[in-house]
């Protein structure tokens, strides 16, 4: 099935008015080398990143109609995708950034490709150089070259994906055009081949208490019963405020940096600038700071990299709380037009994470009151917020603060009255 709707898909009309560009010249004058498919190739896929989608199709059916996937011809392939990968990841984009942009505009024969395309661009790189976040990315996109090296590539994936060649050329143009669409980005990261041995290794929370912190939300999300998932939370949140304020201490008393990292955190539609702003209430509440990139749905977090890992664990499952108790409330009989629109739930959100920012902020004083030795932890936390800001403004000098609207009231009493309720178990630790 999803191959035949592939191929209905790629036999599109072309768009009223597209004379077919620059891409075209091979039509007339078919390339002689690898060089010359490669630019072909990159010049359909500049034609459909501007908007002419039937490029595609009309570049792999030019290339691919007079004879099938010849060495020269997947070389040329090759050599495109790496010279146009080599771009984007220049242009500071992560592996895992890659995918979720593909996850949103593209098939999943394109997704695949684009794992492949970044596996083999990481194939001369040795894992000693290639930065942690880097290695982690890859392992979780499963992103390895599983193709045998006695042939080229985009036959061996066509084969895989049982694609023909103008199928599997068509979906390399489409996948091409979206790395040409992706803007530049700040280099949070360092580039495989430049990692240091010195610099390489990040300041993680000990993975024994996130792990039993995971454990606990889990059971806290799952359950049914709200007094159950308070008892859960409360046991988090214990668990977490203890090892925090133990580790600030103990690294108050060394001499080994800790600077700031930075990551991305992808938001789903809908109500992206709603979900924004909880990430950013959480994010504020960690001692980080957050930039928010609505034109492509993510959030660029600045911060030591164990309050970046509390961030995530706790904004994930607080936006997983929020969406439960924004349908929840939807279903109300009172009013339930009104509770499903658009402006309701979106109000409800933006309710929601201003009430867990203000919960947040209260808990943090709370913990920082309650330390045996509070003086002497404030100017700690002083001296690590002026790391993080003076990090956050080297990577973003001109930031634009930006304000949501809240466009319907009986969303946002609901909303503040749901985060009231909502589990704040996954305390970030208090580091130095």
């Amino acid at each position: 099935m999803a191959k035949q709707n592939r191929r209905g898909r790629s036999g599109r009309r072309p768009e009223s008015g597209s004379s077919g560009g620059s891409a075209f010249w091979y039509a007339q004058q078919p390339p002689a080398d690898a060089e010359q498919i490669a630019n072909a190739v990159m010049a359909a896929a500049m034609e459909t990143a501007q908007g002419a989608s039937a490029a595609a199709e009309r570049c792999a059916t030019a290339l691919a109609g007079r004879d099938p996937l010849t060495p020269q011809l997947e070389h040329g392939v090759h050599l495109a995708g790496q010279h146009i990968i080599t771009r984007v990841l220049q242009n500071g984009w992560l592996p895992e950034d890659i995918h979720q942009a593909a996850r949103r505009n593209l098939d999943e024969y394109a997704i695949a490709l684009l794992t492949d395309v970044i596996a083999a661009y990481m194939q001369p790189f040795a894992a000693a150089s290639v930065d942690e976040t880097w290695r982690a990315q890859l392992d979780d996109l499963d992103a390895v070259a599983w193709w045998s090296p006695s042939a080229p590539h985009l036959g061996q994936w066509a084969a895989k994906l049982l694609l023909t060649p103008v199928e599997a050329l068509t979906t390399v143009v489409q996948a091409l055009a979206l790395l040409i669409r992706l803007p530049r980005l700040e280099l949070i990261r360092p580039l495989p081949g430049t990692a240091q041995p010195s610099t390489a290794a990040h300041h993680h929370v000990d993975e024994k208490i996130l792990s039993r912190v995971r454990g606990l939300l889990a059971k806290a999300e799952s359950t049914s019963f709200p007094e159950e998932a308070e008892t859960l939370s409360a046991k988090a949140q214990e668990l977490m405020t203890k090892y925090a304020v133990d580790r600030v201490l103990v690294d108050a008393d060394t001499s080994v940096p800790d600077l700031p990292g930075a990551s991305r955190i992808w938001l789903d539609t809908p109500y992206v600038d709603a979900k924004a702003l909880l990430v950013d209430v959480v994010t504020k509440a960690n001692r980080c700071r957050a930039i928010f990139s609505s034109a492509w749905g993510f959030m660029t977090i600045v911060g030591d990299d164990g309050d970046l890992e509390v961030v995530e664990l706790l904004t994930t499952s607080l936006l997983v709380q929020a969406t439960r108790a924004m349908i929840a409330s939807g279903n109300q009989a009172e009013r339930s037009a009104d509770s499903r629109s658009r402006s309701y739930r979106k109000s409800f959100l933006i309710a929601y994470a201003t009430r867990i920012g203000e919960r947040l902020v209260t808990a943090n004083e709370t913990t920082i009151a309650k330390s045996a030795d509070a003086q002497r932890l404030l100017p700690v936390l002083a001296s690590h917020q002026l790391k993080v800001d003076k990090a956050f403004d080297t990577l973003f000098p001109q930031v634009r603060n930006r304000g949501v609207s809240i466009p319907n009231a009986n969303g946002w009493d609901d909303g503040r009255a749901a985060a009231d309720n909502a589990e704040l178990g996954a305390r970030r630790p208090l580091r130095k």
